[in-house]
C-alpha cells in the first residue's frame, strides 16, 4: 500500500471516529438542554474535510513518496487535536452545541490557545498535501479553511461570550 493511501485512509477512519464520538456527545449535550448553534455551517465542514481527503487522492500520485519531517509535522498538529479533544472530553463536538450556565474548560491546550482544535486543524489540512509535494492543495484547502473557521469562530464566541461573563476570573 502507497504511503498515500495509508495516510488518507489512516485520517479518513480518525475522522469518522471523532464525528461518531462527536455525534455521542452532541445528543447527550442536547438531552441536558444545550444549545446548537449556527447548524448551518456544519455541512460546509463535512465537505471541505471529505473533498480535502478526495483531493489528495484524486491529484497526488499514489506513488509519491512523503517528505518524513512533513509527516512528523501533521502528527504534531493530529496530536495537538487528540489533546484538545482529549481536554474537552463530553463537551467536545463537530458542532457548536453550548449549555447555558456550564463552565469553560480552561486546562489542557486551553490554558495556551483560544482553539487549539482549530490550530491543529488548519496545521493538518496544510501539512498533509505539502508532505506528498502538492502544494496547490495545501494553498487551496488551507485558505478555504480559514475562511471557513473565521467565520465560525466569529459565531462560536458570540455563543460562548455570556458563559465567559459568568466564568470566575
Amino acid at each position: 500500500m502507497s504511503a498515500l493511501y495509508a495516510s488518507v485512509g489512516a485520517v479518513a477512519f480518525t475522522r469518522l471516529a471523532e464525528l461518531v464520538y462527536a455525534d455521542r456527545n452532541t445528543r447527550r449535550l442536547l438531552a441536558r438542554g444545550g444549545v446548537e448553534i449556527a447548524a448551518f455551517q456544519y455541512p460546509f465542514f463535512i465537505v471541505l474535510h471529505a473533498a480535502w481527503l478526495v483531493g489528495m487522492l484524486i491529484f497526488i500520485p499514489a506513488s509519491r513518496l512523503p517528505n518524513w519531517y512533513l509527516i512528523g509535522a501533521f502528527i504534531a498538529c493530529f496530536a495537538l487535536r487528540i489533546w484538545a479533544i482529549a481536554t474537552l472530553g463530553p463537551w467536545w463536538t463537530t458542532r457548536i452545541i453550548t449549555l447555558p450556565g456550564a463552565p469553560l474548560v480552561r486546562r489542557g491546550p486551553y490554558r495556551f490557545l483560544p482553539h487549539p482544535n482549530y490550530v491543529a486543524v488548519a496545521g493538518e489540512i496544510a501539512t498533509l498535501p505539502l508532505a506528498f509535494g502538492a502544494l496547490g492543495l495545501a494553498a487551496l484547502f488551507t485558505a478555504l479553511n480559514a475562511a471557513l473557521l473565521a467565520w465560525r469562530i466569529r459565531i462560536e464566541d458570540r455563543a460562548l461570550d455570556p458563559r465567559r461573563k459568568e466564568a470566575p476570573r
